[in-house]
């Protein structure tokens, strides 16, 4: 439900194969590393202890140079 791409109808709509792996790629990024979730109050990948501080969207881009 967080991913718009799959539905066909709407502008989010990738014609490209690669583009949506990238726009998969970037949701699970964010929904691991950034988001906080409520019933943990803290991102999987802190919970799971694969990071020690929250990361940001700014973190995201810099891993992507």
């Amino acid at each position: 439900m967080h991913i718009r791409r799959f539905t066909r109808l709407t502008n989010a709509y990738s014609k490209k194969i690669e583009n949506h792996c990238y726009a998969i790629a970037l949701h699970f990024v964010y929904y691991n590393f950034v988001k906080i979730h409520k019933t943990l109050r803290v991102p999987p990948a802190i919970e799971a202890r694969l990071i020690k501080r929250l990361m940001s969207i700014e973190d995201i881009v810099r891993l992507t140079d």
